[in-house]
């Protein structure tokens, strides 16, 4: 058996150009033999996207081919070709030079037609992939699988995907914008009023921690979390949209501008509700502060239970000096724990009050209740 792939280009007067791109010999059907191989698909993968390019070339080329003064057609100084990366295996772009039309008296004498949208080797889809995987795994195990699974030939290796990485990420970081100001929001109350019916609440889990540094150099801080939109209002059967995110805070210098960029990208609204949750520190709450001018800013239920097993540890030293003080007070700090986990913070809130003024009064005599730190 002999199957042949054919690529047919239909052009606007509905004339056909076609080009031959595979041909697959089968003789006898075993599990081996089922279907395409990858080198097959890499194959055609390379023979269809070598046909595409080709013709839509031409025909820019065709377009750019008459003078739009005098509608003369431009001469050719030289030909020439650039080659370009692509998902789908290196294609040679035709980039020929031409002359300026005689109608123009101003300019360079020659031009090339193709600088117009040819800005670098490497098509957007491969860079996106290359700084995908190259932020998930090594450099060489990107290059590797890129290898593998597509046909790039041996135009990859690690170099070549460090470099790509750092120059996208030198571009992303040069179009970020300034830093976001404390207390500065755009637009005002009746602009906000005016905007559409938002999405579900945007609700954003945010932490920080301290890393080691390589060769034992030190720490460093990194902030991370991830941001989470309840639901989409145009299909509320959609799973909710998140994204994580991560920086490091004493190197970052737009963390906020960052942070923000993020959250716009969800289609965050300044009539949306946003609710941060985090352990109430002074770095996340410095970077989440006054983003959003109806944010609401909780801590989140495992550092306040955290909180409140250290003060149930603490409370044993006290039961050890009063037992029946010390136990009453740890009843009552498991109440509160309790009262927390069912939105009771109200009464929560009361019976600390209650607790901490009880506890002010016996700090004078006992060494176990002036080590709580409830103030």
């Amino acid at each position: 058996m002999s199957v042949r792939v054919e690529v047919v280009c239909v052009n606007a007067d509905g004339s056909e150009h076609r080009r031959e791109v595979l041909t697959v010999e089968r003789r006898e059907l075993a599990m081996e033999t089922l279907g395409m191989t990858l080198s097959e698909g890499k194959a055609l993968l390379t023979g269809v996207q070598d046909f595409v390019v080709a013709q839509q070339v031409h025909e820019h080329l065709e377009g750019r081919r008459v003078c739009p003064h005098c509608r003369g057609r431009h001469t050719s100084k030289d030909s020439g070709s650039t080659p370009v990366r692509t998902v789908f295996g290196r294609v040679e772009v035709p980039n020929p030079r031409w002359n300026r039309c005689a109608c123009q008296v101003e300019g360079s004498n020659t031009f090339r037609p193709m600088r117009t949208w040819l800005n670098g080797q490497t098509s957007p889809e491969m860079l996106y992939l290359e700084t995908k995987w190259a932020s998930l795994i090594p450099f060489a195990r990107v290059a590797d699988l890129l290898k593998d699974v597509l046909p790039v030939g041996d135009s990859v290796n690690q170099e070549t995907v460090r470099t790509h990485l750092y120059a996208t990420a030198e571009r992303m970081e040069q179009e970020l914008g300034d830093e976001r100001q404390l207390n500065l929001f755009e637009g005002s109350d009746e602009d906000w009023e005016q905007q559409p019916l938002p999405d579900g609440p945007i609700t954003v889990g945010i932490d920080g921690g301290y890393v080691r540094a390589a060769h034992k150099q030190g720490w460093f801080e990194v902030i991370a979390g991830k941001s989470v939109v309840t639901f989409r209002r145009d299909d509320e059967g959609e799973v909710p949209s998140a994204k994580c995110f991560g920086f490091v805070q004493t190197y970052d210098e737009k963390p906020r501008r960052r942070f923000w960029e993020l959250m716009k990208s969800q289609g965050m609204q300044e009539n949306q509700q946003v609710v941060f949750m985090s352990d109430g520190g002074e770095d996340v709450r410095r970077v989440q502060a006054y983003l959003h001018p109806f944010s609401e800013h909780l801590i989140d239920w495992f550092h306040i239970t955290m909180r409140l097993t250290v003060l149930q540890q603490q409370t044993k030293a006290l039961q050890n000096e009063r037992r029946e003080t010390g136990a009453d007070i740890s009843k009552r700090l498991e109440s509160v724990k309790h009262l927390l986990w069912h939105g009771n913070s109200e009464e929560a809130l009361e019976r600390l009050g209650n607790l901490l003024m009880e506890l002010s009064l016996i700090q004078a005599w006992s060494a176990a209740a002036r080590r709580l730190p409830l103030a």
